[in-house]
């Protein structure tokens, strides 16, 4: 935390601020005080109005009433690069970055230097580049494409972009979603020595862990409205989340181990590739959630793409349900029964500019509601309902655009289209991140209700209070190898992030001690 004064004068004032969008009131009364040298965390479900107050302090909108007050002064942006001219720069959860174009081009875009005010002056752009990255401490080439750059430095990139206008205030909306727990200690660091007396961070965050780091205090809302601002010192996580839900949630729950004598229905040995993956191997059994944990690079998601052919394997076997699978791409995974649900769902899981019933129904419509090459509408409607109703899908019909869901929704109809292919064996990968504590819990419900039904689950997460919590089993990865197989009983965060944290090929002795088999068993 950055330790701002209690008693410190306001640097951002928002009072009585109203926003509607037809059919909907998205802020009613709302307010927020940020302070002068603090970083104040923002939170709420999904929905709760985050988002549309930070596009009112960065200009995107206009509000309906009520008044901001930026350092003692009226503010009142009629457009993002006058909210930047006055102060205020935001850094959105999706990136605006142009691939092709070099980390000194997007950094300064629109603000280049110029010879003879027609020609780009390339040398005078990268040095002063070179020198802003200095001054941040961001290991960044100027030149360097962004596009060739990993998810981690474009957010750097980013970070850059915003504090090259010098702003007052920094809005942050979710930083550390893509980012490791060194990669988020940096950015942490960074963020602390921004924060002046004159300056401010609103730090837009669902993981509550991450926000008892560097906030001071922390804002609530809730369904567009202000719910209450506690200083982070004193409030407690189930404080914070009872705030946000508006109920009691239980966070210390844990998984009992599943029973050896279950039936084994997926089972890999030796999986390699040619890229990272090294001899991995392991089980999953019926009914059984498989947690996957390791550090940033591990292995995890390449494990699950290997998995269902999306990557291609150098050596190794995959049994399914006792037979040898023959899997060349996620349509073979698919018709053994295997559904896969990247980390990416906006990409790779869903049509966004299609409604609901089409991503529901679209991995079983040409093998259940298509006769003759016509589509069964009615069957389809009916099936797609049928999932809406049973996962508790916030939708007005199903005929809504899937991109207008909530994240959690978003999520939810992700995991209707495998259940419509009847999947018994699911791969979830980073299945809550962008997600709120409310949704996170209905997520956790629906993972449970599956497994307890038989389904059998691989579920990867970089939060080791989700692992722990939903594991059976944790299978622990470290540098494209199985280090170790935790049962529930025996999985720490300690354990967890020793054996991530182990080479065992630096040290041919370490697997031996750890007495693991050829399955990754202990």
């Amino acid at each position: 935390m950055t330790g701002v004064a209690t008693m410190t004068k306001p640097l951002l004032e928002v009072e009585g601020v109203n926003k509607s969008f037809p059919g909907v009131r998205a802020l009613r009364d709302m307010r927020l005080e940020l302070r002068a040298g603090e970083v104040l965390a923002l939170v709420g479900e999904n929905g709760a109005g985050k988002s549309t107050l930070m596009k009112l302090l960065s200009g995107i909108h206009v509000p309906d009433s009520g008044t901001f007050r930026l350092a003692g002064q009226d503010y009142r942006p009629q457009g993002p690069r006058e909210a930047l001219e006055l102060g205020i720069s935001i850094i959105h959860q999706e990136f605006n970055l142009v691939p092709h174009l070099t980390v000194a081009q997007n950094i300064f875009i629109g603000r280049e230097p110029r010879r003879l005010r027609m020609m780009l002056d390339e040398g005078r752009l990268n040095a002063g580049t070179r020198t802003l990255l200095e001054r941040l401490r961001l290991p960044l080439d100027p030149r360097a494409v962004v596009g060739t750059l990993t998810v981690a430095n474009q957010q750097m990139v980013e970070i850059a972009k915003a504090l090259s206008y010098e702003p007052k205030v920094l809005i942050m909306d979710e930083p550390t979603a893509a980012l490791n727990d060194a990669e988020v200690a940096t950015l942490h660091e960074l963020i602390r020595r921004f924060v002046r007396p004159d300056t401010g961070v609103i730090y837009i965050s669902h993981r509550m862990e991450e926000i008892r780091r560097i906030a001071d205090r922390v804002t609530v809302i809730r369904d567009g409205e202000y719910v209450g601002t506690r200083e982070i010192a004193s409030a407690s996580t189930p404080e914070v989340i009872s705030l946000m839900v508006g109920r009691a949630i239980n966070t210390e729950a844990r998984p009992e181990n599943v029973r050896p004598g279950r039936e084994t229905v997926l089972t890999a040995t030796g999986l390699s590739t040619k890229a990272l993956l090294k001899d991995v191997s392991f089980d999953l059994r019926r009914g059984e959630i498989l947690g996957f944990a390791g550090l940033m690079g591990a292995g995890r998601t390449e494990t699950a793409r290997a998995l269902v052919g999306a990557d291609r394997l150098d050596a190794g076997t995959i049994t399914v349900h006792g037979r040898q699978a023959r899997i060349g791409n996620p349509a073979d995974a698919a018709r053994l029964g295997i559904g896969y649900l990247s980390e990416d769902r906006k990409r790779y899981g869903l049509l966004l500019e299609q409604d609901v019933q089409a991503n529901v129904v679209l991995a079983a419509l040409r093998d259940q509601f298509t006769t003759g090459g016509f589509v069964q509408d009615g069957a389809a409607r009916a099936r797609a309902k049928e999932y809406v109703d049973t996962l508790r899908i916030k939708t007005p019909s199903l005929d809504q655009t899937t991109k207008h869901l909530s994240g959690g929704n978003q999520q939810k109809v992700v995991i209707a289209k495998w259940l419509a292919k009847d999947c018994d064996i699911l791969i979830f990968d980073e299945p809550t991140r962008g997600i709120d504590v409310g949704a996170k819990e209905e997520i956790y419900t629906l993972l449970n209700e599956l497994a307890g039904q038989g389904k059998s689950i691989i579920m990867i997460s970089s939060e080791l209070p989700e692992i722990l919590r939903m594991s059976h089993r944790v299978v622990v990865m470290s540098e494209g190898r199985v280090t170790h197989v935790l049962d529930s009983d025996e999985a720490t965060q300690e354990n967890i992030m020793h054996y991530a944290t182990l080479r065992p090929d630096e040290n041919p002795a370490d697997a031996a001690e750890l007495g693991l088999d050829k399955a990754g068993q202990s």
